[in-house]
């Protein structure tokens, strides 16, 4: 798709020469390019956009808010390439992603800002993260993001709007995302995802050649083959009648899983902790690839399983086998990350903890996670570490060697028994990173940062790198940037980008 003819309404170039020189208008409003590079089982897509962000007045800061987002250029939908069963190619991937920058008439440096997202089978690969970290670097100031199971689960409910959709209809919804390696689910309610988990189940586990050969077969393909009685290598011969019966089965097990989470037959298959509670659904809504399928918006077969599964899926669903009714389609394919808006700059309270200045600072592109906990008048330290462990478990924050920071919510009163409180909870919370002397990132809207950087440090003992800021206000899905310490303020800048979605 091509770059619209006219620019975006809210953005300076159709405010007229003289707003967009208004000092005023400028203090307030700010003008980005940024992309979207999402890699993933079977396919890869280059988004670009404009995006107008607002400031508004809060409490503690000014914060820019994305007010209107503009599509410039969205890339065909290319296949993922990879040169064998272990690596993505490098080369063709490149030459893609140099492709939608010409076509778009982009360039790296007139692109403010961005991400790089590998979810799927394309992140098991092994030169995954190298490939990732490169694109980001020579695409711009992007931010390179790897998706768990759950945490694209989260991705995709936003994406494809259930979450806006159930925001706005204060219903409960079910997304079912499927792509090409993997089946995501998230259970929305009222705008929040309460539930998400992941199913080994994809359209492009096995593809063939014009000749019905296989020509890539994943271990998970192989292993629906096999729950059906077949037994595929790479090069075998297959009939569309055992492509069918493969297809079916893996729908079958999709709609189970919503069902049926708990059966013992599907738990090979799962790639986390299964659904528990559905509770009462209002509607279900499909995204990814093979959503393309299920509400028949695509007929070409792009040799593998995609239009199969999708097909059979929609069987069901027809079949009121789902647990609520199908909703109509939100974004399908391109239900992904659009970019990232770098929307606000803050900076710290002044009274800050690091214990090596140095050594700590500056830092580029930490995973911002907040977890969620409430403070009333006794802070139970339990209830603190068990919601930060809960939270680890949710973005897929398993390796306790990874960096992240913690956005900390507090309110009432900074006695020292309740700041001691939220110090034992993070320790617990975080006790494996601490156990890998890994750096403590802690964030703080409320004045309690010097006091809880001192319990950390002198009352228990925790000896990994720390810093502790507060005077921010902070959520899940931004990266930070820190700069290094501002002198004599005692401050520290933080820049902050945002994932910005597509509705």
């Amino acid at each position: 798709m091509t770059a619209p003819a006219t620019p975006d309404p809210a953005s300076p170039e159709q405010q007229g020469d003289d707003l967009a020189s208004n000092p005023i208008w400028q203090q307030d409003n700010v003008t980005l390019h940024s992309v979207g590079v999402d890699v993933g089982s079977s396919g890869t897509q280059v988004i670009f956009s404009r995006l107008h962000l607002q400031r508004i007045g809060e409490e503690l800061t000014s914060r820019y808010v994305v007010v209107d987002r503009t599509t410039l250029f969205q890339s065909p939908v290319w296949l993922t390439p990879y040169l064998d069963d272990d690596r993505i190619d490098a080369v063709r991937l490149g030459a893609m992603v140099d492709e939608a920058y010409r076509a778009a008439g982009q360039h790296p440096e007139r692109v403010d800002t961005g991400v790089v997202i590998l979810t799927g089978e394309a992140l098991r690969r092994r030169n995954a993260q190298r490939i990732a970290s490169t694109l980001a670097e020579l695409s711009g100031d992007l931010v390179c993001a790897s998706a768990g199971h759950n945490m694209e689960a989260l991705l995709s409910a936003y994406g494809s709007g259930a979450a806006r959709l159930s925001h706005d209809r204060a219903a409960r919804v079910l997304n079912v995302d499927i792509g090409g390696g993997t089946t995501k689910y998230a259970i929305v309610d009222h705008g929040r995802i309460v539930a998400t988990a992941a199913l080994h189940v994809g359209g492009r586990l096995v593809v063939v050649d014009e000749d019905g050969r296989i020509s890539r077969l994943e271990p998970a393909g192989r292993e629906h083959a096999e729950r059906v009685g077949l037994a595929w290598e790479l090069g075998s011969t297959v009939t569309d009648h055992e492509l069918d019966r493969v297809a079916d089965t893996m729908a079958q097990a999709v709609v189970d899983a919503v069902v049926e989470p708990q059966r013992e037959d599907l738990r090979a298959l799962h790639l986390t902790e299964p659904l528990a509670d559905l509770g009462h659904l209002d509607g279900v809504m499909f995204s990814g690839g093979v959503a393309e399928y299920v509400y028949d918006l695509q007929s070409e077969d792009f040799g593998d399983l995609g239009r199969r599964l999708g097909v059979a899926v929609r069987t069901r669903a027809d079949a009121d086998a789902l647990p609520a009714p199908l909703l109509p389609p939100g974004e399908r394919i391109r239900a992904t990350v659009l970019g990232a808006s770098q929307y606000s700059v803050q900076l710290s309270g002044s009274t800050s903890h690091i214990s090596d200045a140095d050594t700590l600072l500056p830092r580029r592109n930490l995973q911002v996670l907040r977890p969620a906990y409430a403070l009333d008048g006794t802070v139970d330290p339990d209830t603190i570490a068990a919601a930060i462990r809960r939270h680890l478990v949710v973005f897929d924050a398993h390796d306790p060697r990874a960096d992240l920071a913690l956005a900390l919510p507090w309110e009432g009163a900074p006695s020292y028994r309740r700041v001691l409180a939220l110090a034992r909870g993070i320790a617990d919370g975080l006790s494996e990173r601490i156990a890998h002397r890994r750096p403590v990132y802690l964030l703080l809207d409320g004045d309690i940062a010097l006091t809880l950087g001192m319990l950390l440090r002198d009352e228990l003992g925790v000896d990994s790198p720390l810093i502790v800021l507060d005077g921010l206000l902070l959520r899940d899905f931004d990266y930070i940037d820190l700069g290094r310490v501002r002198l004599p303020s005692n401050t520290v800048p933080v820049t902050i980008k945002s994932l910005v979605f597509a509705v």
